[in-house]
């Protein structure tokens, strides 16, 4: 068994690195459902072990957070904020200050996924009638809300995953990562402005923007609602003990009770892809750490001189798989290694942070890139590394920096 379950974990986490498996049509999600069809099948767990590998307070936290970030986008509320911001009368480094600052704050409690879904259409279209070039734009808006969404414990499914699994302080936690956030956010900034010095216009061929089918329209009462369940949920993580898991549940219940909005539109908007692949990753590490392996490989680490919670090798390992793996499995792999007081801010910053090197190194990267192409702006991974490199390498530096200060 102990055989088998190595085997399983070495096809999923390989199928994590390249992006599906040879000759069969399956995405990340699918390889990791698979591995967990097989370690039930297998017989390696049974399925009321393979129940109790699942962190089910993680999986209620990013369901609700769907549901509410379903509502801010059916509310129109995304699209709003993006046009009002790319109406002010700014000069262009001004607007893209604007553009991440607000990105950044969103994202710090909604889904910075669903922002920048939402967001870079809308962005685009107006960057174009601006005549601006809508690149520097948009690769500041992926930058931010990977940046911003570092912020918080609710920001993004790998921070929720650490502030749950390690039963991180809301509160304690935004004190520590608020400076690297905001200090990361001013040189994604300063190095997005000065790259795009003296080249802010648009190509005379850039043409008319294309008109931007099935926006939702600007619901004031809907989007009130949701940003008052928000507000109350901070207020609630910030100064109560009441578990998050169970009041962003009883948030997201409230927003299903409407009078107007579809349930079965608002559950079409959950990313169920990103649940199956939280368990069936859960599902694929638990068996492996029942064999022992994980416990063994530690102690012959640590007795090599070597210990896998070593905040410099934990940085580095964050940072390397997270763009091998993607950021979600790999704070997986190194949540057991997260055994020092400041392990947990650690992952999350670096987990985030390293996104931005690469464009599929976050599902934001490659929602803004696909939005660009579908305007026919096209944003080649080597127009991304020249933007998406010196970012990750100041924001990661500032990161060690204040982690080594706070220390």
């Amino acid at each position: 068994m102990t055989l088998l379950a190595v085997a399983i974990f070495a096809t999923v986490y390989l199928g994590m690195i390249i992006g599906g498996l040879p000759f069969l049509q399956l995405d990340r999600t699918g390889i990791a459902l698979l591995g967990a069809i097989a370690v039930v099948g297998l017989e390696i767990l049974t399925p009321e072990q393979a129940a109790r590998t699942v962190h089910l307070p993680t999986l209620l936290l990013l369901f609700s957070f769907m549901v509410i970030a379903a509502q801010m986008r059916l509310g129109g509320f995304y699209t709003w904020v993006t046009q009002r911001i790319a109406a002010l009368p700014l000069t262009p480094p001004g607007l893209l200050a604007a553009v991440m600052a607000v990105v950044a704050g969103l994202s710090a409690v909604f889904s910075n996924d669903v922002v920048c879904l939402a967001a870079a259409p809308v962005l685009a279209q107006a960057c174009l009638r601006r005549g601006l070039d809508p690149v520097p734009f948009l690769l500041a808006l992926a930058c931010a809300a990977n940046v911003g969404s570092a912020a918080t414990l609710i920001g993004n499914p790998q921070n929720m995953l650490i502030g749950q699994k390690l039963g991180l302080s809301f509160g304690g936690y935004l004190l520590q990562a608020i400076v690297p956030v905001l200090l990361g956010l001013a040189a994604a900034w300063a190095l997005i402005a000065r790259g795009a010095r003296g080249r802010w216009l648009a190509a005379p061929s850039a043409g008319a923007p294309a008109q931007l089918p099935g926006l939702a329209r600007f619901d004031r009462w809907q989007s009130a609602k949701g940003l008052a369940v928000a507000a109350a949920l901070m207020a609630v993580f910030l100064f109560t003990s009441w578990p998050r898991d169970v009041a962003a549940l009883v948030g997201a219940g409230f927003l299903l009770t409407s009078r107007r909005m579809q349930s079965a539109e608002m559950l079409g908007l959950v990313r169920w892809e990103l649940l199956v692949l939280f368990i069936g990753l859960f599902v694929v590490n638990g068996a492996l750490e029942q064999t022992g392996l994980t416990q063994q490989a530690s102690a012959a680490f640590a007795r090599a001189g070597v210990p896998l919670g070593d905040p410099a090798l934990l940085f580095g390992a964050s940072f390397v798989l997270s763009n091998m793996v993607s950021n979600v499995p790999a704070t997986m792999l190194l949540l057991p290694a997260a055994t020092r007081p400041l392990s947990g801010p650690l992952l999350a910053l670096v987990t985030t942070f390293a996104g931005n090197l690469l464009i599929v190194g976050s599902i934001a990267n490659i929602i803004v890139v696909d939005a660009a192409r579908r305007h026919g702006i096209e944003i080649g991974w080597r127009r991304h590394a020249r933007v998406g490199i010196p970012v990750t390498v100041a924001t990661l530096a500032i990161a060690a920096a204040w982690l080594y200060l706070i220390s």
